[in-house]
């Protein structure tokens, strides 16, 4: 840690990950929120997906490249786009589920059904997001090896003599975390150590089951015959 305790400097960037595939991860999950059909919207929703490429802009020109440094204000900008997202997520949701209730709005079946798919991929993008970010302190400190205990146990630590020396997991095994969590509503081969994990992994089971279940057969019970 700098004397100020605002950065720690790399030790091994040979480990650290690229910044694109959480960057696209991101750009995907605000892309949804802007192309979602516009049926049963509130006024000023585009706030929101501007406020967090304004976020993810300010991250990539602080910080581009490779994710080897630790800084308390990076983490912050993270930990606030990530916070926009979530918010932005159980917004649009608790708004879907509004629109589902009172039938009488008028929100045609494809809207909601383009809505609910939105919604249940978003879900999967945010929760990845939450799982890189928190385990094993985030990507710098996986990347300079620092030896902090793991939130999430991957089969590839079962199994050291199959993977790399060195092994930690990158985005994209978050990322097939979250969609087998959000698909099975279960942990599948990865396990969660911490309280953090299992309460994390519970609230996108539950916003998978809302989506995936009662929000989309509501839209196909009403679609024309």
């Amino acid at each position: 840690m700098s004397a100020k305790g605002k950065e720690e400097p790399a030790l091994s960037v040979r480990g650290a990950e690229p910044r694109w595939p959480v960057a696209v991860a991101i750009l995907t999950a605000i892309l949804l929120q802007v192309i979602t059909p516009y049926a049963g919207r509130p006024l000023g929703w585009w706030i929101v997906p501007v406020l967090e490429l304004l976020l993810l802009g300010t991250l990539i020109v602080r910080a581009p490249g490779r994710m080897d440094v630790f800084s308390r204000r990076i983490g912050a900008l993270t930990v606030g786009l990530l916070g926009l997202l979530t918010i932005g997520l159980i917004a649009a949701l608790a708004i879907l589920m509004i629109d589902i209730i009172y039938v009488g709005l008028g929100i045609s079946a494809g809207a909601l059904l383009g809505r609910g798919a939105a919604l249940w991929v978003t879900n999967v993008i945010v929760f990845s997001l939450w799982y890189w970010l928190f385990d094993r302190s985030g990507p710098a400190r996986r990347a300079n090896g620092v030896g902090v205990a793991p939130s999430l146990a991957f089969p590839e630590n079962a199994i050291p003599d199959l993977v790399s020396a060195g092994w930690s997991p990158r985005y994209a095994d978050y990322l097939y975390l979250s969609f087998t969590n959000a698909t099975a509503f279960s942990p599948t081969d990865t396990l969660p150590l911490r309280t953090w994990a299992k309460m994390a992994m519970m609230f996108e089971a539950v916003i998978s089951l809302v989506t995936a279940i009662l929000v989309i057969a509501r839209a196909v019970i009403v679609l024309p015959g």
